[in-house]
């Protein structure tokens, strides 16, 4: 059986951006006689509580600047490969502002509105990444956008991003804001409608009208983000893409600080045993879709294929082989953590991760279970960010955000011992409400890519989440506003196999056109212009996979999509 999969409809999106295009009024700031004038107009400008959302502080505009137009400009190092891509950005004004707290103890919502001097009558808000503390500019590609795509910026869209309500401080756990209860909530969800209503008053201010269609984009954190707008606030977006989201926040953390207890001491695998169980996956799976290319198409199939036992030492530890205790780990690692603390909408438990992915060099040195779940040497108390991601950043939520203890001993943490607090994190922070009604009523359209060879994480949250969606919806109605697709092989960052696609453009060509995705490819590209393409996939919908039929193995049609 053949799976769906998403195309991009240029003629049709061209069409309709000339369409909305149009001509700034005469009382616009950006108007075609002086746009740096106009842009310098805008310092200063107020927002009031009247025209946001929620209830909230003045925002005030703290420069409008306006920026010539820059170049292609590809960097040689970066935390992740689209960071190394700073697109060519056109003529536009950079507006910087701040929208004041409540709470006179709370930080103040930094954002940036990129308006560009020619508008398609768009925008984009960009989400943020980890627990945020740093503003987005919006000036970059898109998650799992294609390299050589146009930013939208470029593409003449309003972008739009914020920190989310506070700042990371040097030498502060980057958790510590969470004490506060409006820079939580802001966190939560509160700063992003805002900043969106923000963004919307100086669209109005800076062209004379608001925008027909309004997007939002995000990854990790951000695509949390996204699906949380379209549970609270299904009125403010038209069309939302989340790669990799982390829905079940509760269940992540507390999911960070088992798995990292689980490698204390001798339990701890080194980078090359972490290799070598690598090379046993691969060997156990790869090629079970047709081709050993070191990328395990089918993971969930791969379950049954791979057991960890077969690598457990027969007698001493030694280097070809897992200790009791390492393997111990894994099938932690595997299995689902059960949370029987009645969590925001009745989820008791956090899928497990893998396999695939595990020895995965990701962008830099690391990736795969090195860079987010092993680290560099086991498990320390307080944590370090040597010890592997998962067990920072899950260590440190813990802390912060549920014990609201920095000096929490976290081996003898307990949710039950804080179960009010749990819960009510829970209920801010879980984006898992399977009730996108509203949304779909007013025909808002919703993309999900989950990365299968994602430790950060894991994309089975993001998967059963969905389905609890259909299940709450049913299928043909979710059908018709909704997609989730999987990139096999892929980490949380991009990296692994093929991973990039025109995501934007699929949701503008269904959002205004009626298109619903169909035939796109996921690419894997490198890293240097022209970001030639090495290889290519269909892209497929949950729960079909590639499985390759022959031919060029690079070429997307060489293979076919399964159930």
């Amino acid at each position: 059986m053949i799976g769906r999969t998403a195309v991009f409809w240029p003629a049709a999106v061209a069409a309709s951006v000339t369409l909305l295009a149009g001509c700034a009024t005469p009382t616009a700031a950006l108007n075609a006689a002086d746009p740096k004038a106009g842009c310098a107009s805008l310092a200063g400008a107020k927002v009031h509580a009247a025209e946001i959302g929620l209830p909230s502080g003045t925002a005030t505009v703290d420069s409008a600047t306006l920026m010539a137009a820059t170049a292609l400009q590809v960097a040689e190092r970066g935390p992740t490969p689209a960071s190394l891509i700073t697109p060519a950005a056109p003529e536009f004004c950079k507006v910087l502002g701040q929208l004041a707290p409540m709470d006179p103890k709370a930080p103040a919502i930094q954002f940036q509105v990129n308006l560009p001097t020619h508008w398609n009558g768009r925008s984009v808000q960009y989400g943020g990444g980890g627990f945020n503390g740093v503003l987005i500019n919006a000036l970059g590609l898109l998650p799992a956008a294609r390299y050589e795509q146009a930013s939208p910026l470029a593409q003449g869209f309003v972008t739009v991003g914020t920190d989310s309500g506070h700042q990371n401080q040097p030498g502060q756990p980057p958790q510590v804001f969470a004490l506060n209860d409006e820079a939580l909530l802001n966190f939560s969800h509160a700063s992003y409608k805002k900043v969106r209503d923000v963004s919307v008053a100086l669209m109005k201010r800076a062209y004379g009208r608001a925008p027909a269609k309004l997007y939002f984009a995000g990854s990790s954190e951000g695509g949390r983000e996204g699906v949380t707008m379209a549970q609270r606030y299904p009125d403010a977006f038209d069309g939302i893409f989340s790669r990799v989201p982390v829905l079940h926040w509760t269940g992540l953390q507390h999911a960070g600080l088992r798995d990292g207890l689980a490698l204390v001491g001798d339990a701890w695998i080194s980078p090359a045993k972490v290799k070598l169980v690598g090379d046993a996956v691969l060997a156990a799976c790869d090629a079970a879709d047709g081709l050993a290319d070191g990328v395990v198409s089918d993971p969930v199939g791969c379950k049954a294929r791979f057991d960890v036992a077969r690598l457990q030492c027969k007698g001493a530890d030694a280097p070809d082989c897992l200790t009791a205790a390492q393997v111990a780990a894994v099938r932690t690692l595997h299995a689902p953590l059960l949370l029987d603390v009645g969590l925001a909408n009745g989820l008791t438990q956090y899928p497990g991760r893998g396999p695939s992915g595990e020895a995965l060099a990701s962008f830099g040195p690391t990736g795969g279970w090195q860079a987010w779940w092993t680290g560099t040497e086991a498990p320390a108390f307080p944590p370090k960010p040597s010890n592997g991601i998962a067990w920072f950043y899950g260590a440190g939520a813990i802390q912060y955000f549920y014990a609201r203890n920095p000096a929490q001993d976290l081996r003898t943490y307990r949710p039950q011992d804080h179960l009010a607090r749990v819960r009510e994190v829970s209920a801010l922070m879980d984006s898992t409400n399977p009730d996108l009604s509203a949304f779909a009523a007013r025909g808002g359209k919703w993309i999900l890519l989950e990365n299968l060879g994602d430790y950060a994480q894991s994309p089975y949250a993001g998967i059963q989440y969905f389905e609890s969606v259909q299940k709450r919806l049913g299928r043909d109605r979710v059908d018709s506003f909704a997609r989730l697709y999987t990139a096999p092989g892929v980490d949380h960052v991009g990296s692994g196999g093929p991973s990039n696609a025109d995501f934007l453009g699929a949701l503008v060509a269904w959002v205004e056109h009626g298109q619903a995705p169909a035939g796109l490819q996921l690419v894997e590209q490198g890293t240097k212009a022209p970001f030639a393409v090495t290889r290519a996939r269909p892209l497929c919908e949950w729960p079909h996979w590639p499985r390759y039929k022959g031919g060029d193995a690079a070429q997307a049609a060489s293979f076919e999509c399964v159930k």
